[in-house]
Parts: structure tokens; C-alpha cells; sequence
């Protein structure tokens, strides 16, 4: 349930530089815990949806398909699919260390990738406090966010954010974030890879807690739109919900038998 904005009295004697610093504090005790969770990944296309489970094993990320359109996954195929995980847990295990760095550093490249295109968010906009509201279960800070004149990206991943405003639905108790919304609202164009980002282009993100003070991903949407080699159209989309959060299991005790919700 989300109640309209109201603006208190106390409203513009918020600090918003404050409250972005203790987001992004928040935010980024989050992103060091995430890989200490296994959890399952629902995910929507035209045709339907297939969720994973999805396992920390060894230092990196691995998928296990549960279920498709809502229905787990016929007796033979959960064998087909603990087969594969099987032979992945073993051929891991016997990795050489060479091998099992290289991977290890993949993943974390990934998502240091991915964190940065997060913290970049405050560092390209500016925050106008619009007010307090309900959303869902908590109170919110809600924060315009519109273009920072002169910000530089610091890398290609990052240069869709100048041509991008949102929105930031920020917790008044815990500071972190519940909601991010943004879009392009004047074509980006990014040079190395001959393409332009164009208005239509969005993305969301929803978060809540999964244990005590961690906060960690419920859904990402985004649906794209550009332009590549000046003339070939491109438009891409997604829509994931993230749930069942658990504490990774000790590497040398995999539970890879977990139940389907």
C-alpha cells in the first residue's frame, strides 16, 4: 500500500545529504552481506516464468532451475537439474587454485560492477525531499532525483546515469533504500560501443529486510530502449523477484535438496 506524499512540519529540517550518507552506509553493508545468502530467482518473460535456486558454491554464484510457470519441476527433471549441480559442486572442488581465483575474481568483478552503478546513483543526481509516506510496511523518505550538472562517469556502465531522473523511497528508521526508480529522459550516447540509450529506457529496484539490519533485493524491472550502429533498434527488458533469503550453508555441507515455496 503506498499513501500519498504528505510533507510534516519537521520536513524541511531533514538533512538530505545526511539521510543519502546513511543510505549509502546502509547499502553497502548490505552489498558485503549478500553472499552469505542462497535464495531463488523468479523470472518473467513473455512465455511465462522459470525460477532458480540459486546457491553460493566455492566463491561464486550458481543456478539450479526449480520450477516453470509457478509449478516445480517434474521428478525427472529435479533429477536432471541435482545432476548438473552435482557434477558443478565436483568439478569446483577439484578446481586448481589458478582456476578457482579466476573465477572468484569473475564473480567479484560482477558485482563490484554492479555496486558501483548503486553508488553511483548519489553521486550523479541531485536530492529534493518531497515529503514522507507509507509504503508497504514502512515510512519513507521520498527523494526526487534529477541530473547533477558536471558529473563525470567514471566508466561506460555508468554514462547512462546523465541522462537519467528518479526517485528514492528511503526507510526513516533503518535508512535503507525500499525503492529506486529512475529513467532516461534525453537519449545517452555511449561512443565506444556506437549506440544511443533513448527516453523509454527505466529501471526499478524494491528491497526489504531478510535478517535484522540486511536488506537485500525483492524485484528488479527494466525495460530498454537504443539505438546501436546509429540505425539497428534494440529493446531489451526484465523482471526478476528475489525471495526466500537463507544463510549459505558451509561450503563442505551444501543443502541443495531446499524445498520449492
Amino acid at each position: 500500500m503506498l499513501v500519498g506524499v504528505s510533507m510534516g512540519a519537521s520536513a524541511p529540517n531533514v538533512n538530505v545529504a545526511a539521510i543519502i550518507q546513511r543510505s549509502v552506509e546502509a547499502n553497502g553493508r548490505d552489498w558485503q552481506a549478500a553472499p552469505r545468502y542462497n535464495y531463488f530467482e523468479r523470472d518473467r518473460t513473455g512465455g511465462g516464468t522459470r525460477t532458480y535456486q540459486v546457491l553460493m558454491i566455492f566463491g561464486s554464484t550458481c543456478q539450479k532451475l526449480v520450477a516453470v510457470n509457478g509449478k516445480a519441476l517434474p521428478p525427472a527433471g529435479q533429477a536432471e537439474e541435482q545432476h548438473k549441480l552435482d557434477q558443478t559442486i565436483a568439478r569446483r572442488r577439484n578446481e586448481s587454485p589458478e582456476e578457482r581465483a579466476g573465477r572468484v575474481a569473475d564473480y567479484r568483478k560482477d558485482r563490484q560492477r554492479d555496486h558501483q552503478l548503486m553508488n553511483q546513483l548519489v553521486e550523479a543526481f541531485n536530492f529534493k525531499l518531497l515529503g514522507q509516506q507509507r509504503l508497504g510496511q514502512h515510512t519513507v523518505y521520498v527523494l526526487l532525483a534529477t541530473p547533477r550538472p558536471g558529473y563525470a562517469p567514471p566508466n561506460v556502465e555508468t554514462r547512462v546515469l546523465t541522462g537519467m531522473q528518479g526517485k528514492l523511497w528511503i526507510d526513516t528508521k533503518t535508512f535503507q533504500w525500499v525503492k529506486v526508480e529512475a529513467e532516461v529522459v534525453h537519449p545517452v550516447w555511449i561512443e565506444g560501443f556506437l549506440a544511443r540509450v533513448d527516453p523509454g529506457t527505466r529501471f526499478e529496484l524494491e528491497y526489504a529486510p531478510v535478517s535484522g539490519d540486511i536488506w537485500l533485493p525483492t524485484h528488479f524491472g527494466m525495460k530498454s530502449r537504443a539505438k546501436i550502429l546509429f540505425f539497428i533498434s534494440h529493446r531489451d527488458q526484465a523482471d526478476e523477484s528475489y525471495f526466500g533469503y537463507s544463510e549459505t550453508p558451509p561450503q563442505e555441507n551444501h543443502n541443495t535438496f531446499f524445498t520449492f515455496p
